[in-house]
C-alpha cells in the first residue's frame, strides 16, 4: 500500500506542477492582485508537499512507523491548504464557464491567472490527493500489513 501511495502521490504532484507552471505563466505570480489564490498559501501547499513527499520516501527505505505517521501530519495542512484554494477556484472557474454576454467580465488580461487551470487537471489532482491521504493514513495504522 505504501508503495500506491507513493505513485498516487507522484501523479498528484504532476498535476499540481501543471497548475503552477500554468499559475505563474499566465501572471500569477506577477500580478497578486489579480489572482484568487494568495502566493503563500499556493507556495506553502507546495512546500509542504513536497515535504511530505520526501518524508513518504524515506518511511518507505527505512519503515520508521514515525516518519509515516509524519508524513501524514504534513498532509493534513497540505489538504487544508488545496480545499481552500479549491473553493476560491470554484467562483473564477464557473465566472469563466459562463457566458460572456455581460459587460462585467474580465477582460483576458484581467483575469485570474488559475482561470487557465484545465477542469480535468484540477479533478484529477484532487481525487489522486484524496486517495494518496487514505493510502498514507491506512499504511500508517498498519492495514493490510502482516
Amino acid at each position: 500500500m505504501g508503495i500506491a501511495a507513493l505513485i498516487l502521490w507522484l501523479l498528484t504532484a504532476v498535476g499540481g506542477f501543471v497548475m503552477l507552471g500554468t499559475w505563474v505563466a499566465k501572471g500569477g505570480a506577477r500580478q497578486p492582485r489579480s489572482t484568487h489564490l494568495p502566493p503563500p498559501v499556493l507556495f506553502g501547499h507546495f512546500l509542504l508537499a513536497v515535504t511530505g513527499l520526501i518524508v513518504w520516501i524515506v518511511y518507505l527505505a527505512t519503515d520508521k512507523d514515525a516518519l509515516a505517521w509524519s508524513a501524514f501530519a504534513l498532509l493534513v495542512p497540505v489538504a487544508l491548504l488545496g480545499f481552500t484554494m479549491l473553493i476560491r477556484w470554484v467562483p473564477v472557474y464557473r465566472a469563466h464557464a459562463a457566458p460572456a454576454s455581460t459587460a462585467a467580465a474580465p477582460a483576458a488580461h484581467d483575469a485570474p491567472a488559475e482561470r487557465h487551470f484545465p477542469i480535468a487537471i484540477v479533478a484529477g489532482h484532487g481525487v489522486f490527493a484524496v486517495t494518496t491521504v487514505v493510502l498514507v493514513l491506512l499504511t500508517a495504522l498498519g492495514v493490510g500489513q502482516s
